[in-house]
């Protein structure tokens, strides 16, 4: 049950929603450069 009451704080609530958040960034991120967006096209897509 300590577990739990020590999760219940403000502070800890604030800086794990931050790391969670801050994860799913981090994936978005990976995900939009993986894609490979701002890269070159390919030569043979304009025919």
């Amino acid at each position: 049950m300590a577990l739990l009451e020590w999760i219940q704080r403000p502070v800890v609530k604030f800086v794990l929603t931050t790391l969670f958040y801050f994860a799913i960034m981090m994936i978005l991120f990976y995900l939009y450069n993986y894609s490979g967006i701002n890269q070159a096209k390919f030569i043979y897509n304009d025919f």
